[in-house]
């Protein structure tokens, strides 16, 4: 069939960067089942894509042969198992790569520094370096909170639309870790609205009473991520926070930075 052959033909060149444009396809695929949560139909690969419906297929083919996709019952396609291996892999080394940035963080404020994925509807801590204070914070790598109650889960949501945020408080519920976790949606989209303005996150005995952790985002990291400080109310001020923001926002900076630059060698 002359379409099919054009698109294996087509499949088959080489990018324009110099890859190879069915992997580059594959994995835009892949991307675009996570964005659509997980489960999509050929159809919808196709109007998103562009691509045409026999190289979705032929592709799509591959990659259930691979693991890496699933053909339901509905004959629509989900992620495979085989793609959670690869990404408690890749976690865990993007928490190894931010390890010397949040020890820079420790150095310049003093405090606990973390940080943390978006994985799902929850957030994740895939790394930290800990305060030299007898009293400092301590959260488990591979921790998993709510959003709501967090400062990284308020940095990672702050640009997420509204309505996205509102499903997946409806998902995930809002329970009170203590008496100033906000419990509303109403409430949170507001701190959302604060996040934007200020630039940064705070966790103000939202999580823990008696620790307030300040928090800002990864500009452009390829996964939604996270750095943040945490340490004891009385240490992490006001006055303090003015001091520390601006090392956050310069860390996360250049912690993007070394996320994104990639060096090819032939």
């Amino acid at each position: 069939m002359p379409t099919s052959s054009a698109s294996a033909t087509d499949a088959a060149k080489p990018a324009g960067g110099g890859g190879v444009q069915s992997l580059e396809r594959a994995f835009d695929l892949l991307e675009r089942m996570a964005d659509a949560g997980g489960e999509v139909g050929l159809s919808e690969l196709s109007s998103s894509s562009g691509l045409p419906l026999p190289t979705i297929h032929r592709l799509m083919r591959t990659l259930v042969a691979c693991g890496y996709v699933r053909q339901q019952a509905n004959r629509r396609y989900a992620l495979g198992p085989r793609l959670i291996r690869l990404g408690e892999s890749a976690s865990r080394l993007l928490g190894t790569w931010a390890r010397p940035y949040l020890s820079r963080l420790v150095e310049e404020t003093g405090e606990t520094a973390n940080m943390a994925l978006l994985d799902g509807d929850e957030i994740v801590y895939v790394a930290q370096v800990p305060s030299k204070h007898s009293m400092r914070m301590f959260t488990e790598v591979g921790r998993r909170v709510l959003p709501h109650s967090t400062g990284v889960g308020k940095a990672l949501l702050a640009h997420t639309p509204p309505e996205e945020v509102r499903a997946l408080l409806a998902r995930t519920g809002m329970p009170a870790a203590t008496e100033k976790t906000i419990t509303t949606p109403e409430g949170f989209l507001a701190a959302l609205e604060q996040v934007r303005a200020a630039g940064y996150a705070v966790d103000d005995n939202e999580q823990e009473i008696g620790v307030r952790c300040l928090a800002v985002s990864v500009p452009d990291s390829p996964t939604p991520a996270a750095i943040s400080i945490s340490g004891p109310a009385g240490r992490v001020t006001e006055a303090e926070t003015d001091k520390i923001v601006p090392v956050l926002q310069e860390v996360a900076r250049d912690l993007s930075t070394a996320l994104t630059t990639t060096t090819l060698q032939a």
